[in-house]
């Protein structure tokens, strides 16, 4: 006896630049479908550092709870940049949305010692509350920690998200009254120069060290 395909009737899609980039989940009922969009979108607060571009491109989020039931016929607007309202619309006429709110995805960071991508919770747990001064520093699409003779190097995607970084760290260090860790933009050509031959005489390559970013346009 063969049994009767699920029919799923609500989506939770994730939305890139406005354009539907993946369904998440699915669901038969709406009550189940909100419980995982809410759930999701709870999740996102312990978010530290999130994700701004995608191949090179700035890009924003967005999480919807979309329907394939005919019977809804709800129009959803939300605000741009500027404060102006717009009307949200889909160019598939299969689905319809409910609910949908900015999203935010966990960035990644590559860890030059490790080469390995972490997250900057995890960069603050394993680098960043161990004993002693930490000295973080930007340059050019990278974060530099120093702490004693110990000299790490963490990869993003371009300047302006290093520079991202390095504010967000500030403010999580005024939020979490921790004192251990300072911060320096690299504002002068005396601080990169100084950099550049610490860097290059730990053996980090040169070509490497003068890199501004990771990905570009596609």
């Amino acid at each position: 006896m063969i049994k009767n395909k699920k029919e799923y009737n609500f989506f939770v899609v994730l939305f890139k630049n406005k354009t539907k980039k993946k369904i998440i989940n699915k669901f038969i009922t709406f009550n189940k479908a909100k419980e995982f969009y809410n759930s999701m979108l709870k999740n996102q607060e312990n978010i530290i550092f999130s994700k701004h571009y995608d191949d090179g491109v700035k890009s924003e989020y967005e999480l919807s709870l979309m329907s394939k039931q005919d019977n809804i016929d709800e129009t959803i607007y939300t605000k741009d940049l500027l404060g102006r309202t717009i009307k949200i619309e889909v160019q598939d006429d299969d689905f319809k949305i409910k609910l949908i709110s900015p999203f935010l995805i966990e960035e990644l960071i590559y860890d030059f010692s490790t080469k390995n991508k972490i997250t900057v919770s995890e960069l603050i747990k394993k680098y960043l509350e161990v004993p002693g001064l930490k000295l973080i520093s930007k340059l050019n699409n990278k974060i530099v920690v120093q702490n004693d003779d110990n000299v790490l190097i963490f990869t993003l995607k371009n300047d302006s998200d290093s520079e991202r970084f390095i504010d967000t760290m500030s403010n999580y260090f005024i939020e979490n009254k921790k004192t251990d860790c300072i911060l320096v933009k690299d504002t002068s050509i005396i601080q990169r120069k100084y950099l550049y031959d610490l860097l290059t005489q730990k053996g980090f390559p040169k070509n490497y060290l003068f890199r501004h970013s990771t990905t570009h346009p596609k």
